[in-house]
């Protein structure tokens, strides 16, 4: 979903609705139009840059999660995959935030993993310079790992919620992950099951 529309002059067309790209009923019609019409999932781009060419042309988002969070309660059916940079962010935070919109959403979410290509966000996260192509990618593959290793650290029948026996959660049944790592520290388990 491109606010402005995907041509960066898509925003001056007679029929759109520049005046509306932070309105969330906008992106909740067109979700509930996308699910009628049968689509499988809406696709969330998003960088952690604002694009230099914003005078122009409508380059801003709202950040991913927020926003199909708001589009899967008016919606049953219709999935939603959410960008998320490996390179600015961090994977405990990451994989507790995805299984959160996961279970809002009934199983609807998912992720597109990018490493950011665009060097001017290093400057958003307090760093003097963007990792290369290689670390980027080196960093990723464990950050991949470990939310994955998160996600899977609450067994399946973990929680009970057993109100005779007075037990929630068979705490047998969630483990630490303990990743020790080259970018990544994680002790675990993950606050909530997957």
């Amino acid at each position: 979903i491109y606010p402005g529309g995907h041509h960066e002059a898509g925003w001056r067309y007679k029929d759109s609705a520049p005046e509306r790209v932070l309105d969330i009923s906008y992106y909740q019609e067109l979700a509930k139009k996308a699910e009628a019409s049968k689509f499988d999932a809406l696709f969330f781009a998003d960088g952690p840059a604002l694009a230099d060419n914003i005078r122009y042309a409508s380059r801003f988002r709202l950040e991913p999660l927020t926003w199909i969070s708001a589009l899967a309660a008016v919606t049953e059916r219709i999935g939603f995959i959410a960008t998320a940079s490996t390179t600015y962010n961090e994977p405990y935070n990451l994989a507790r935030l995805f299984a959160s919109v996961d279970h809002l959403s009934g199983g609807r979410a998912g992720w597109n993993i990018v490493t950011t290509g665009d060097a001017s966000a290093a400057l958003n996260f307090g760093f003097d310079r963007h990792p290369t192509h290689a670390d980027r990618y080196e960093r990723a593959s464990e950050f991949v790992d470990v939310v994955t290793k998160l996600w899977d650290s609450w067994e399946d029948d973990a929680l009970v919620s057993d109100r005779v026996s007075g037990i929630f959660a068979d705490t047998d049944k969630i483990h630490p992950i303990n990743h020790i790592g080259k970018y990544h520290r994680v002790k675990g388990p993950l606050t909530l099951p997957r």
